[in-house]
This record gives structure tokens, C-alpha cells and sequence, in this order.
């Protein structure tokens, strides 16, 4: 068929966001017919290569030209082009285009193409993700590249990429949700305007500290603000925090030779003195059993992944950030291999076969997700398939019913896998994300788990009392379908079978000192939690928020730079608030603490869910967060020379502690090699500190992701320093380098380079 045939009328132009999701659209509409569109021009077309376009044709006739967007096409601009001046008040939804730029020149193209094809286009469907965000990206293609066509279109809503879904869903279009879309926008716009204000007033008054000699990217806004205020407070009380010692006291009894560990019943002693006492008159004293209870605990199967339930498990599973687990989880759902990741709700949908998912799932082998050889090297503690000998479990019952949870999301059901196969190779963390769902999945239809907890009291010299806990598991139900990923609350002990009444050898007292510790450090699943929590952000964005606070240096890993083990509770490293991030929370909370008040975030987000509903009007919203931004505006601006001293201040304390000095430059003999971060690429290496002096140009690339730490020796050939690189899989080991990239001891496959 001709292009000319193709794009001859009646068909329907179906707006979709990403071209993985189009692609798999037209090839489950195109029943008869199915083909790319090749030929088309434009004026934007002749520089560059036109985006995928795709026709289908239905069985009974009907025909789609289907076509993706990359994201927004169009985004908020201040309309007077300023770059630098603030107050901005005057926004405009503008195409994302900018001289030069790749990324915008591709974008252009698709405005154009779509534009083009909207012209003869006879109806039009918005099949973009179904959450806030993809309505906004529908609604302002339909309403500025295909003129004004939002109104007149149909929606496609669809909670995974398989066929029969798409299919399902063409076949029963809904209205277009203009409330969904205005409160997408509206977030947008109060996002933009408050952004985009304090981010200016904050790097103007940094450059006029400067007199125009130094930048920096300074960003804050109402969601940043809350959440960089979370790790601060956190922060501030570790710092406060006054390590108060106590003492615990232990005893090892025995019975027929089997030994039972039990702690005194007071778990702090405040005292040497009472702590010592307690030693003394129970050493070489026997104990006697006065009582063992024995309590069975019934453990509920876990409900269904939502978003930040999936982003939290993998952080403790396998150290995803929420951001990277977003991503592969999208990635998965474009494979139609599971439903759509961006969703608050707790509940499977009824509507779907949990039969035919399973036994879909049963049939995916370790050859269906790629070389079997690779899957099970990765991890040996984690299993990838065959599911074959769970799903026959839960198969054979004669009923399915999940365990759900309480939340629910109007858009979405809960992540489930499809029980599709793979249709390509998957990588590694696609691999692992995808087991965690499946057995996740298959772990809310077994049955509860059951837990035996044993209780036995002893008493030593008549009024000291010992307490011995057994934990053991003795129905694991649900658990055995979500292995390896369960949490084993406690280390589980055996006790040997005893009465009361039996007299137990007292073969060992032991007393410990200890320090009362400070809060946990947030980490990255729990920070998110505390979003969630304090309903900051959305499910879509709050990963976004975390990885922005990194960029712009406000917040930093505990082991970024000193690479120390720490103890933050679950999940490993935890968070830390730079200088920098502790001077802009006390500089927002000095001038306009409102910007950093979970309080007004919450009413606004309350209020952004009202538009959506048709409670509230979007006018009215962004009119009352426009009027408390000005009130702060105002402030900021009278004191712009103070609060840019006190940020260059910070910003320079920040930098000073970043530069850990590894010893004398080789090259000059006089500056000290210090590990650095590049201002423009944020990326650490190696530099001479007489590079601004005596122009020294001793530079060595480092590891960005792999955590490093210095030995203290240099290299006997170059005398560059040795550093230590450190990795954590299985287990950790170390592998010793020198950072001089010319230097003798380097092999052909240079192994710094396979360290990065």
C-alpha cells in the first residue's frame, strides 16, 4: 500500500507516550493488517529522522495510525524568556525545544509529524499512560499539536501491554478525564512557579555574594523543600545526640548438655555498679525454670506491590535506588510482562484470570528469561525460575483468593506479572525485579504462616530473674512461595525441652557496656516512606525528589566519601545532610518557612486532588499558591546579599570536606592530590590543589559508582597513590589500585576503567 493510500482518510490517530507502548498497540489492533509508515515529510523532517508511525488494520475494517510521543512534548516557560530575573509569574506551555539540543530537535520532529497526520484524521484516541502525568502529555498534544482535539477525543485506559488488554480496552473507550488533566496541569504550574522563584532567588543571591564570578544551580520547591527538611531534622538530632553507656547482663545455662542463652529481665541497667552486682551474685549459681509459655503467631500472607511498596523491597532486597526501580519497572511493563508500576493501590483487579496468570507463569523456564548459565550466576541465593512446582500449589486449590491491602488507586490495580514470556533478552536487574514481583504475586494467594514463640523464665538466687526466647516457624505457608526475599524477625533459637521446675547449670555470666544510639539515618526506602507518610509528592515523582537532592549536593550518602559502615536499620547506608542542605533548610525556615512546611505541601496536595474530582477549580488553586509565593518572594529579595554569604559559606565548608587530601603531587612536588568533584559533572577524580597557583595539571580519573577508600601508600613505580576499591556482592572484597592512569603497572585492559 502506497503512503498516500495509507494516510487516506477515514482513520484514527491514536496518541501514545512512549514507542515501545505503540508498537505493541498496533500490532495487537492490526488483526488484518499491520505495517510501519515510512516517507513522511515535513518541514521538520528533513533534519532528522521522522519518529516510529505505525498503521493497523482491524479484522472488521477499522484503521489506526498509531504514533508515540518521547515524554512531554510541551512544557512550562516563563513567558518573558528571562533567565535570571525573578519574580516569574507569567508561564506559558511552550513545545521543549531548544537550539542545539538533540533531545529537542527529535522533539520537534514528532510535533510535526503529529500535527501532520491529526490534519486528515477522521476521530483520535488518547492512549497515554493512564495517571496524571500521561493525560497532561495527551491533553497538550491533542490540544496544541492537533488543534484542539481533547475535547473530541475517546480514552484508551489499559493496565497492561498485552493484546487482549489493548484490545479490551479499544473496544470500550471512555470519555476523556478533563479532571485528571487539569490536575496534572495544575500541579505542573504551581511546581513550575514555586521552582522555579525560590531556585532563582537562591542562585542570584549566591552570584551577587560572588560578584558574578562563581554559579551554582541552586533548586528548591514546595515537595524538595519538606523532604531535604526530613534529612536535616534527622541530621541535626543525630548530631545532638548524647551517648548515654548502659550495661546488659547475660547468662549461658545448660540442660543435658545443651546450652541456653538468656538475658537478665532488664534489658538497660543504668549503672557499672548494679550491672557488676547482678554478675557477681549469680556466677557459678544455678538457675531454675519458674514458668514456659509457649504463644502461636498467625502471619498474614503480604498484599500486592504498589509502587512505593515494590521501590522499598527492592531497596532492601537488592539496593535498587526507588528511582533505578521506577525505571526497570517500566521497562517490564513496556514487555508487557507486568501491569502498570505507577500505582498507590494495594488490591489485585477481580476482573483478570489469576489462573491464567499462574499457569502462565508456570510455563516461563529459565530459557524464557534468557541464558540460563548467566540467570543463575548472578546471585545463587536468588532463584529465577521455573515457578512450575509453586504455580502447581496454588493451581490445584479450588479457589484463589488474594490477601490485598488496604490502599486503592481509581487509575490502577496493583503490580502483577502478566504470566507473558519474554520476548527478548532481559538484563540482570530486569531479571531480578521481575522474580520479586511474580513471587511476590504468588506469595498473596498462600495460605497465613505460622510462628511458635516460647517464652521460658529462670530464676537465679530466688530474685534474679533470666528470660531464654525461642522463634521458630513451624507452618511456613505463604512464605514458601516468596523465598528468598522474607524477613526473619530475629535470630531463631532452639531451646531443649525442659519443665518447670528442672535445674539448669549456670556455665557463663557475661556483661556488656553499651551506648544509648542515635536515630537511624534515613536511607533511600525510608526517606521515600516519610514522603509517603507526610502525602508529599505523588507515587510517580517522589523517586524524582530523592535523586535531585543528590544532584544538587544538598544530601549525600554516608559512605560516598568516608565509605565507613554504618548502622541505619534496614537498607544499609544511609543519608546524610550536607552542609549545604542544612544552610538552605535554616535559611527557608528563617525567611519563608513555608516553603519547607509539610503543612502547606499537604493542603496543596489535598486541594490538587479536589481539581481532579471536580470539587475545586484549578483558577482558584493556583491563584491561592501564587499569592502565599509572593509573600515570600518579597522577603527574599530585601535580603539577597545575606543569604547568598551564608550559602557560599556553606557551599565552600561542603567542597572542603569533599576533598579528602591523598598526599604530595608527584608531578609538582608541592600541592597535595585531592579526591575532587567536577563542578560541571558533579563526577569525583583526582586533582593537584596547586592547580589554580602553579597551574598543576596532575589529574587522575576515580571509580564513580564502585565505593573507594585510601590505604595511605603510594605506588613504588610512579608514586602516585593507592587507593582500595571496595565491593559488595556475596561477599565483600577489595581490590588495591593506582589511580595514575600512564602509569607502568597498568595493563592493556587498564583495570580503573573496569572498575567505573
Amino acid at each position: 500500500m502506497s503512503l498516500s493510500e495509507t494516510l487516506k482518510p477515514p482513520y484514527t490517530l491514536v496518541i501514545c507516550e512512549k514507542a515501545a507502548a505503540a508498537i505493541r498497540i498496533a500490532q495487537a489492533l492490526g488483526t488484518s493488517s499491520f505495517e510501519r509508515i515510512s516517507g513522511l515529510k515535513t518541514e521538520a523532517g528533513k533534519r532528522g529522522s521522522l519518529p516510529s508511525v505505525f498503521s493497523a488494520t482491524t479484522k472488521s475494517g477499522l484503521r489506526f495510525i498509531i504514533c508515540s510521543a518521547i515524554g512531554h512534548l510541551y512544557g512550562l516557560v516563563d513567558a518573558k524568556g528571562s533567565r535570571s530575573t525573578y519574580p516569574v509569574f507569567d508561564i506559558k506551555w511552550m513545545p521543549v525545544i531548544k537550539n542545539g539540543n538533540k533531545k529537542n530537535r527529535k522533539t520537534e520532529l514528532v510535533i510535526s509529524v503529529i500535527s501532520l497526520l491529526s490534519q486528515k484524521a477522521t476521530s483520535f484516541i488518547h492512549a497515554c499512560d493512564y495517571d496524571q502525568e500521561g493525560e497532561v502529555i495527551g491533553y497538550n498534544i491533542l490540544e496544541y499539536a492537533c488543534n484542539n482535539k481533547y475535547e473530541k477525543s475517546l480514552r484508551a485506559k489499559f493496565s497492561t501491554l498485552t493484546d487482549e488488554e489493548i484490545r479490551n480496552s479499544f473496544d470500550c473507550l471512555l470519555q476523556p478525564s478533563r479532571g485528571l488533566a487539569e490536575a496534572g496541569r495544575s500541579r505542573h504550574m504551581i511546581d513550575f512557579i514555586y521552582g522555579i522563584n525560590i531556585s532563582r532567588s537562591l542562585t542570584q543571591s549566591f552570584k551577587i555574594s560572588n560578584d558574578g564570578k562563581r554559579y551554582y544551580n541552586f533548586s528548591i520547591g514546595r515537595v524538595q523543600g519538606p523532604s531535604l527538611a526530613f534529612v536535616v531534622d534527622r541530621e541535626a538530632s543525630i548530631r545532638k545526640h548524647i551517648p548515654v553507656p548502659y550495661w546488659t547482663v547475660s547468662a549461658q545455662f545448660e540442660r543435658n548438655g545443651y546450652p541456653i542463652n538468656a538475658q537478665y529481665y532488664l534489658q538497660k541497667i543504668d549503672t557499672l555498679s548494679k550491672a557488676t552486682s547482678i554478675v557477681d551474685i549469680c556466677t557459678d549459681q544455678d538457675g531454675r525454670v519458674t514458668e514456659i509459655k509457649h504463644r502461636k503467631v498467625t502471619i498474614k500472607a503480604p498484599s500486592p506491590f504498589n509502587l512505593g511498596d515494590l521501590q522499598k523491597e527492592a531497596f532492601r532486597v537488592f539496593k535498587f535506588s526507588p528511582s533505578y526501580t521506577l525505571s526497570t519497572a517500566e521497562k517490564l511493563y513496556l514487555n508487557a510482562l507486568i501491569s502498570y508500576p505507577r500505582t498507590s493501590s494495594q488490591k489485585l483487579p477481580s476482573s483478570v484470570s489469576y489462573k491464567k496468570i499462574i499457569s502462565g507463569l508456570s510455563k516461563i523456564g529459565a530459557a524464557a528469561l534468557g541464558n540460563d548459565d548467566k540467570i543463575g550466576s548472578f546471585n545463587s541465593s536468588i532463584c529465577i525460575g521455573p515457578y512450575t512446582k509453586l504455580a502447581e500449589v496454588l493451581l490445584s486449590k479450588h479457589y484463589l483468593s488474594p490477601n490485598e491491602g488496604r490502599k486503592t488507586d481509581p487509575a490502577h490495580p496493583a503490580i502483577y506479572p502478566t504470566g507473558e514470556k519474554p520476548k527478548g533478552r532481559l538484563d540482570v536487574a530486569q531479571l531480578k525485579l521481575l522474580d520479586l514481583i511474580i513471587k511476590r504475586f504468588l506469595a498473596t494467594f498462600g495460605e497465613p504462616a505460622i510462628s511458635r514463640y516460647t517464652t521460658m523464665m529462670i530464676v537465679v538466687k530466688d530474685d534474679h530473674l533470666f528470660i531464654a526466647d525461642e522463634k521458630k516457624t513451624i507452618y511456613e505457608g505463604w512464605m514458601n512461595f516468596y523465598k528468598p526475599y522474607i524477613i526473619r524477625s530475629g535470630t531463631q533459637f532452639h531451646l531443649p525441652e525442659t519443665h518447670n521446675g528442672n535445674i539448669l547449670r549456670n556455665a557463663a555470666m557475661m556483661m556488656t557496656e553499651k551506648l544509648i544510639q542515635p536515630p537511624h539515618r534515613f536511607n533511600q526506602a525510608s526517606l521515600l516512606e516519610k514522603m509517603e507518610k507526610e502525602n508529599i509528592g505523588t507515587k510517580a515523582t517522589r523517586s524524582d525528589i530523592i535523586s535531585t537532592l543528590f544532584k544538587r549536593n544538598y544530601i549525600s550518602n554516608t559512605a560516598t566519601i568516608s565509605y565507613q559502615k554504618q548502622k541505619n536499620g534496614p537498607g544499609g547506608v544511609g543519608i546524610e545532610a550536607t552542609n549545604v542542605g542544612f544552610e538552605i533548610i535554616h535559611l527557608m525556615r528563617k525567611y519563608v518557612p513555608n516553603i519547607v512546611s509539610t503543612d502547606l505541601t499537604r493542603s496543596m496536595e489535598q486541594q490538587l486532588e479536589e481539581i481532579e474530582s471536580g470539587i475545586a477549580r484549578s483558577a482558584f488553586v493556583i491563584e491561592y499558591a501564587t499569592a502565599k509565593l509572593k509573600e515570600a518572594i518579597t522577603y527574599l529579595k530585601e535580603k539577597e546579599i545575606e543569604i547568598g554569604n551564608q550559602i557560599t559559606e556553606a557551599l565552600d565548608t561542603t567542597r572542603n570536606k569533599e576533598q579528602i587530601i591523598l598526599g604530595t603531587c608527584p608531578i609538582c612536588g608541592r600541592g597535595d592530590l585531592k579526591i575532587m568533584r567536577s563542578n560541571r559533572t558533579k563526577k569525583r577524580f583526582v586533582g593537584c590543589s596547586s592547580y589554580t597557583s602553579n597551574k598543576c595539571k596532575a589529574t587522575a580519573p576515580l571509580p564513580q559508582k564502585t565505593p573507594i577508600k585510601t590505604t595511605g601508600k603510594v605506588c613504588l613505580i610512579c608514586r602516585w597513590p593507592i587507593l582500595e576499591a571496595v565491593f559488595r556482592g556475596r561477599e565483600k572484597y577489595y581490590s588495591k589500585f593506582c589511580v595514575n592512569m600512564k602509569c607502568p603497572t597498568k595493563n592493556n585492559n587498564n583495570d580503573l576503567k573496569a572498575l567505573s
